[in-house]
């Protein structure tokens, strides 16, 4: 791999969970590779990252009325770090972007948009504005097919949309773990790892394994901290009370849980950790979220959801505790995927691709 520009990278805040990502890149951009980004907000509860290869220039982040948002010294910074590509977050609400892209545009310099997609209709004045926003902009990076599908119909070119599917770890660099073709002690373990948060939906995954015949109920282990714990672990005590809340864990220290679980479970939304999940052969459950699920949890490996669906997590649990052989077989095609298709050695020839395509037309 390698990236032969100069690279800046815009970013509303720079989280440690990108950190291993924009490294990477940064290796494989002989030129140079820097970021922009400020800090998050206390509420946020988002952990900053510090680079290691990468660049970091740090903004001032001004949160406007109506979620609209600006980025101090952003021009200042393009000036000092002049790239000749620019990757900024296709979100139009940050209000600086137009004036990055104007800035590169008049250099002859090419700007790439980074974003989920653009749900909803493409007609209307809503569509009309969208489509306009996207057109500034030489190419579209987005993490995942249906993102890629929404671009495409609000009018995007073909050859200028690439899928970066979303990655938080590297390609698994050892074999899949082995486990047997039984639970341990006769039931299986539940592993959840996320930050303590009401949307992380921890609340319904304590009711669904209540709710599942005793013969069947699993162990639950829940991994991470936040603002619901107290709450979590109060309502475990009445509702699922065999529940373990191992805290905070990181790094090597969630190797051993993750071998150790048969199947890992996010009721909610978010989690990267999903794909931490699949490099140690876990079969996965999810619920629908940003689109970028669907591309990691297929029927071939794991359940996707119905968000905030009781009913829809119980009968997921009920097959998974049914048959623990395809419980293995389907860890084992969550190992492929994120050794083959979705890993940051794939993303990163992704972003190459892209920044590769702009320079060339």
């Amino acid at each position: 791999m390698s990236i032969p520009v100069r690279l800046g990278l815009v970013q509303r805040v720079l989280p440690a969970y990108r950190v291993p990502l924009f490294d990477m890149l940064a290796e494989a951009c002989p030129a140079g590779l820097a970021v922009f980004a400020g800090q998050p907000r206390p509420q946020e509860m988002i952990e900053p990252g510090v680079l290691q290869v990468a660049r970091h220039f740090p903004s001032t982040n001004l949160h406007l009325p109506f979620s609209f948002y600006w980025q101090v010294g952003l021009l200042r910074w393009l000036e000092t770090w002049q790239p000749q590509v620019l990757i900024v977050e296709a979100n139009p609400r940050y209000l600086h972007t137009a004036a990055a892209v104007r800035w590169m545009h008049n250099r002859r310099c090419k700007v790439i948009g980074w974003g989920l997609g653009a749900p909803g209709g493409q007609s209307g004045l809503r569509g009309l504005i969208r489509r306009g926003f996207l057109r500034q902009f030489d190419a579209m990076l987005t993490y995942s097919q249906s993102g890629a599908a929404e671009y495409l119909a609000a009018g995007v070119a073909p050859e200028r949309v690439f899928v970066a599917p979303n990655a938080a770890t590297p390609r698994p660099s050892g074999p899949p773990p082995v486990r047997p073709d039984t639970f341990d002690h006769g039931r299986a373990t539940l592993l959840f790892v996320g930050r303590l948060q009401a949307r992380k939906r921890v609340d319904l995954l304590l009711r669904a394994c209540a709710a599942l015949p005793a013969e069947i109920q699993p162990a639950l282990w829940i991994v991470g901290d936040g603002p619901e714990r107290p709450s979590l672990e109060a309502y475990a005590r009445q509702v699922y009370p065999s529940t373990q809340f191992f805290g905070a864990q990181h790094g090597a220290a969630l190797n051993p849980l993750f071998d150790a679980a048969d199947l890992f479970v996010l009721p909610g939304t978010g989690g990267l950790a999903l794909q931490q999940a699949m490099a140690h052969a876990l079969p996965v459950m999810a619920a629908e979220a940003d689109g970028t699920q669907a591309d990691l949890v297929r029927p071939a490996n794991g359940w996707q959801l119905i968000p905030g669906s009781l009913d829809s997590l119980i009968h997921a649990l009920e097959q998974a505790m049914a048959d623990p052989v395809r419980l293995r077989r389907m860890g084992l095609e969550s190992y492929r995927i994120v050794s083959q298709e979705i890993n940051m050695e794939r993303m990163v020839i992704q972003f190459e691709r892209a920044v590769r395509a702009v320079m060339e037309a």
